[in-house]
Order: C-alpha cells, then sequence, then structure tokens
C-alpha cells in the first residue's frame, strides 16, 4: 500500500506533536518531516518530496501564504492543506489564489483533519467548498473569472474560462443561493445544477489554472479590488 507522506509546517513544536501523534495510528499516511519555519519547509520539501504538506499560516519570516506559493511553484504535485486559528475571508481568498487544496481552522477534529488529508493526496480539492459557502469570496472569484475569460478572447488561449451558464450559476451561488434556489431560478433540475458546480469546482481546482491565475496576477493582467463593488448586484 503507498502511504500518504505528510510534512508538518507550524512553528509550535507542541501543536507539531499533536498533529503526529493523531496520525500515528493511520496505516495509509506516515508523517516525514516537520518544519518550524519556510525556510526548514523548503529544504524538508525539496528532499522529502511530500503527497500533503500541512501548513500553519502564521510563520516567522516569510508567510505562510507566500511560502505556499513557493512550494506549489517547485513541488507543484504537493497538495497543501492551510491551517488557520480562525476563518477569514480575505486569508481564503488568498489561500485560492496560491493554490491551497483545502483551508481549515486548528480546532478541526482529528479524525476529519485524517479525512482531508486523504481527499486532498486524492486530488480533490476542498477549498472550493468553502467557496461555495462564503458570498464575498465567491463573488471576487467569479470576477477573476470574468477578467480571465476577458484576456482569453485577445490571448492565445492560455486560459480555459467558465462556460456562460456556469457563470450564471456561479453568480447564484456568490448571491448565497442553495442548489434547489438555483434549480427554480434558472428552471433547470437540481441535479444539472450539481453537474454545473462539479465542472465550475473542477476549473477552480486544476493545478495548472491555479498557477496561471498566479502568473495573470504577478504579470499584471489582472487586477483584484480590495473591496467588493457594491454596483455588482446582478
Amino acid at each position: 500500500m503507498n502511504r500518504i507522506e505528510v510534512l508538518i509546517v507550524d512553528d509550535h513544536p507542541l501543536f507539531r506533536r499533536g498533529i503526529r501523534w493523531s496520525l500515528e495510528e493511520e496505516r495509509d499516511i506516515r508523517v516525514v518531516g516537520e518544519a518550524s519555519d519556510a525556510q526548514e519547509a523548503m529544504r524538508a520539501a525539496d528532499m522529502l518530496s511530500p503527497n500533503v504538506v500541512l501548513l500553519d499560516l502564521n510563520l516567522p519570516g516569510m508567510s505562510g501564504l507566500e511560502l505556499c506559493r513557493v512550494l506549489k511553484r517547485r513541488h507543484p504535485q504537493a497538495a497543501i492543506v492551510v491551517l488557520t486559528m480562525h476563518e477569514d475571508d480575505e486569508q481564503l481568498f488568498s489561500s485560492i489564489r496560491v493554490g491551497a487544496s483545502a483551508y481549515c481552522t486548528k480546532d478541526i477534529d482529528p479524525a476529519e483533519l485524517v479525512s482531508v488529508i486523504r481527499r486532498v493526496a486524492r486530488g480533490e480539492y476542498l477549498i472550493n467548498e468553502n467557496v461555495l459557502s462564503r458570498p464575498f469570496v465567491a463573488s471576487r472569484v467569479l470576477d477573476q473569472f470574468r477578467e480571465l475569460a476577458q484576456i482569453d478572447e485577445v490571448s492565445s488561449g492560455v486560459f480555459s474560462p467558465l462556460t456562460p451558464r456556469e457563470v450564471e450559476i456561479l453568480d447564484c451561488v456568490a448571491r448565497g443561493n442553495s442548489n434547489k434556489e438555483i434549480a427554480r431560478l434558472l428552471n433547470i433540475s437540481d441535479q444539472t445544477v450539481k453537474n454545473h458546480i462539479t465542472s465550475i469546482l473542477r476549473k477552480l481546482a486544476v493545478n495548472d489554472r491555479t498557477q496561471a491565475v498566479i502568473y495573470a496576477l504577478r504579470h499584471g493582467w489582472i487586477k483584484l479590488s480590495d473591496e467588493p463593488d457594491p454596483t455588482n448586484q446582478k
């Protein structure tokens, strides 16, 4: 059986030890290393090539978000689970931009953390479940994809934007509508809504798409305002 190899990055030894203890009984998971800061984490990742990195956002020196960006560039196959003390929309949106696979608070139940590790190791992007439950973040992601779609019309086709129907559904999600409400509003079945949302999540989750967004942001092709547009109430 191929075991999931995990790297723990946190500046609190007791917290790292607690995670290690929580995972010791899992036969399919093995903690291969620990790091207390970004430099240690990069060296460990380069040496160990873990499947999953559990990453504290509040690290000394380089922030956890910037470290996530670096690790995804150097080890795109590694799934990164961001750990934070408190949920925050801005942190969540930034975690999406830098390629995190999941966004969890540190009071997560150990059994749930085990489930998260297994799912992200299979290639799932649980962070999108957070997105769809946060209208403000969903709205910002939607704006970003609209801008990417406009860029795509005049570019060489690097980006693969959402379809018009997917944008319409994400618009509904950003307004806080449930699947049933979206189905009623668009006169389609609940299953069709679920199928579209699955497609949206897949497009939001693909590694190269995340990296494409980061590349576009870094080169100034897209701009993200600090506040949601109050006039955008479609």
